[in-house]
């Protein structure tokens, strides 16, 4: 595929109900996730990277996942790039439904996509999760150096301890800001670097998987 074709490829994300289980005291022990299936409702998208017109939003069938599909989610620096180009932004604002005396935490998302960055110049991706009305924010963040010339992946992955979890018995909204950030350093000014969220085949997927556990009765 062109660069052309890769800066202008659509980004996938899907929010499943499938999971990483667990107690607060074992990071690794398990337990059953909820028999009923959760709701997932789209309050807001907003962000430079999701600009009105240039995201798509679809709920699936069974109401347990949901995609995003963006067309125009890319940030650059240098040759014709725009002063404001270099920061692009996505915030999700989701109401989650989940089944009477569970609670959930985002344990991992998985992004990937596309960058070019010439030599001196840097990228970052970036992901916070946060629950409406809580001071508690879990952020990851993954740096690139130039030259770079390449798909990119990355995972965000929290220990059990540190999960986010919503609160029990209380209907808060979960929010998703993800960001991606160019920076020319000591590249060329002359020359283009950029970062987006695709992939050579146009299509990327975006999961984020939920760990549960029961609510104190």
């Amino acid at each position: 595929m062109t660069r052309a074709l890769r800066t202008s490829a659509a980004l996938t994300a899907v929010l499943a109900s499938t999971l990483v289980a667990g107690n607060a005291g074992t990071a690794n022990a398990t337990i059953v996730a909820p028999p009923d299936k959760i709701v997932i409702e789209i309050a807001t998208v907003n962000g430079s990277g999701c600009a009105p017109g240039t995201a798509a939003v679809a709920v699936s069938p069974d109401n347990t996942a949901f995609t995003i599909t963006y067309s125009d989610y890319l940030a650059q620096v240098g040759g014709g790039a725009s002063p404001i180009d270099f920061r692009k932004n996505c915030q999700l604002n989701l109401v989650v439904h989940v089944p009477h005396g569970f609670t959930y935490a985002v344990a991992s998302a998985d992004y990937r996509g596309y960058a070019s960055l010439q030599s001196g110049a840097t990228a970052l991706q970036k992901a916070s999760y946060y629950f409406q009305g809580s001071p508690d924010t879990a952020a990851r963040s993954h740096p690139y150096n130039g030259p770079y010339d390449d798909n990119w992946q990355a995972t965000d992955e929290t220990e059990w301890g540190q999960l986010v979890w919503a609160p029990c018995g209380v209907k808060r909204n979960f929010n998703i800001n993800t960001e991606l950030r160019v920076s020319a350093g000591t590249s060329d000014p002359a020359k283009t670097s950029f970062m987006t969220m695709d992939s050579t085949d146009g299509e990327i997927n975006t999961i984020y998987r939920l760990a549960w556990k029961e609510c104190p009765e």
